[in-house]
């Protein structure tokens, strides 16, 4: 395992691609913390919604390879309304982004298209 903080003005998911581009297979177990910026991809639509104003993030987790991250993200507002998709880049720090990931070194994991689905899905191998 392996902790991260992020802090004020950080885009959230190049961080996190950042910091575990080195690294073959990488989970993102939990993140806390707050946004200024939300932009999160709702099931379904092409283009993500963007949030602006105060936002804490109440869950965050997904894979990470070296050919991007999967991430879904949940957020509520100053009244408690809590949105949650897919992290989009463009979500900036507010105050901090507390981060614990899973380091997998016995595994390779890449994106490739699944002609099923018609997106670059996870691909799993032996490191």
């Amino acid at each position: 395992m392996q902790a991260l903080r992020l802090v004020p003005g950080d885009d959230l998911r190049g961080a996190i691609e950042a910091a575990l581009r080195v690294h073959g297979a990488a989970f993102v177990v939990q993140g806390i913390g707050s946004l200024s910026v939300t932009r999160l991809r709702y099931a379904g639509m092409a283009q993500p919604a963007e949030l602006h104003g105060d936002m804490e993030i109440l869950t965050l987790a997904g894979s990470v390879s070296p050919d991007g991250a999967h991430l879904h993200m949940s957020v509520s507002d100053r009244e408690g309304r809590v949105s949650g998709g897919h992290v989009a880049p463009g979500c900036i720090v507010r105050t901090t982004v507390e981060l614990l990931f899973a380091l997998l070194p016995a595994q390779a994991f890449s994106r490739e298209l699944d002609p099923r689905t018609g997106y670059p899905e996870l691909t799993i191998r032996p490191a």
